[in-house]
């Protein structure tokens, strides 16, 4: 997903310059002074005060509520309605529908701090609304689609899901049997997705779906819009999963799904570029995501360390403890830049694939690495459900499978290692 200087999605009518407005009146109010921006490359004082709204809302509203979320197994509408009355359901979407038009690093800023909340379930939900699933509308949409579901995505009236997995097609997209068949203005769909997040909840889903199944590999697939309620949709089950459990999952039916022919997003039969056109957008965040989750694991684990006593002496007076702790907040630190610079380069419209492959593959690993190391120093309270640590190690799980496993993330990265031409 490009920024709003290269998408063409910039506007300038007077609505959208009050909601930009409205965000920039509640960044401001948080109080940080300009004798406060950390000098960093990639970063304006647009961002941090963007970073410290989002921060002081994940204090307020996020981890008081988070264990009520994790028991329920959802999210709940009023708090990704605030969300979006807030303006961080519509970072980089154009003014007029109610956006902030900001770029590529707002959304990295966005999903580290809903990471550092230490409910991977929550950053997820939010995540595939703003990141993942809407995207597909934002890049494909025509101006009337735009204009019927952006302003309610943006909103939060709407929560968005993306429908592409299936049981034999995960990573492997050319392998979907969903099928789409045209019949007069609509088009039927059959078939089932597995493993949707936000698929019990949501109000509107971007299905991929084959419009042309005597087409080979990734040629013949279509994007589609559906929505909650239509004839012949409908939730099979939600799923029981080992972490993100404020998040709700999903497995979908389609049984002869009527879907008008106005509901399809861009060109017919190039559904499978779109995909991977997003995916892109996705791996970006999931790795600012498992950075924002490893940072807040090392300062939970600082915090245990420096007051935990054994033997006489806190567990931070031990020199392998605190030396490994050190290496850890270095990669995080490591990761962290590379998030930042895969960013700025998504920001200016450059190609990125191999960065972002290797960032999502880096950080999906680190995470799971840090926690290890955390959970440990924690001792035996850190295996036990109350503690903080025993969830984030259950959520951390995902980084290295969802999004791109890490062995197709190493590929993607191997594969422009050496000249095109030398590629066998």
């Amino acid at each position: 997903m490009q920024s709003s200087e290269h998408n063409g999605f910039a506007s300038n009518s007077p609505n959208g310059r009050d909601a930009h407005n409205r965000l920039l009146e509640s960044m401001s109010a948080v109080g940080i002074a300009n004798k406060d921006v950390v000098e960093a490359p990639y970063l304006t004082q647009e961002h941090i005060l963007f970073r410290e709204q989002v921060r002081r809302f994940v204090d307020t509203e996020v981890k008081p509520r988070g264990e009520q979320w994790e028991e329920a197994g959802f999210v709940p509408r009023d708090v990704l309605r605030r969300m979006g009355e807030l303006g961080f359901l519509g970072v980089r979407y154009p003014q007029a529908y109610g956006g902030s038009e900001m770029d590529s690093i707002a959304t990295a800023i966005l999903a580290e701090e809903l990471g550092k909340s230490t409910f991977g379930g929550f950053a997820v939900t939010v995540l595939v609304h703003t990141d993942m699933a809407s995207p597909h509308l934002a890049n494909a949409g025509t101006r009337e689609q735009l204009e019927r579901w952006m302003p309610d995505i943006v909103a939060g009236k709407k929560i968005a899901a993306v429908a592409v997995t299936e049981p034999d097609a995960g990573s492997d997209v050319a392998g979907i049997r969903t099928s789409a068949r045209r019949e007069g203005d609509n088009y039927v769909l059959n078939g089932s997705k597995i493993y949707i997040t936000n698929g019990v909840h949501a109000d509107i889903y971007f299905v991929a779906a084959k419009t042309d199944l005597a087409a080979k590999g990734s040629r013949g697939i279509s994007m589609f819009v559906v929505e909650k309620g239509t004839p012949g949709f409908s939730v099979a089950r939600a799923l029981k999963k080992h972490g993100w459990l404020s998040s709700d999952t999903a497995e979908l039916v389609f049984e002869d799904c009527r879907v008008p022919v106005a509901n399809r997003l861009g060109e017919e039969n190039r559904g499978f570029y779109a995909v991977m056109k997003n995916f892109q957008n996705e791996r970006l965040v999931l790795g600012a995501q498992a950075i924002g989750e490893a940072q807040a694991a090392i300062a939970l684990t600082l915090e245990w360390v420096t007051q935990r006593r054994t033997f006489g002496t806190t567990l931070w007076e031990k020199q392998a403890i605190r030396q490994r702790l050190a290496m850890q907040a270095a990669k995080v630190e490591a990761g962290r830049q590379l998030v930042y610079n895969t960013a700025w380069l998504a920001s200016q419209g450059r190609d990125c694939v191999k960065e972002v492959s290797m960032l999502k593959a880096y950080c999906g690993e680190l995470v799971n690495e840090v926690m290890y190391d955390c959970q440990q120093f924690h001792g035996g309270f850190g295996y036990m459900r109350e503690a903080a640590i025993e969830r984030m190690v259950r959520d951390a799980r995902i980084h290295s499978i969802g999004g791109g496993t890490t062995e197709i993330m190493l590929e993607e990265v191997a594969k422009r290692m050496i000249p095109s031409r030398d590629r066998t």
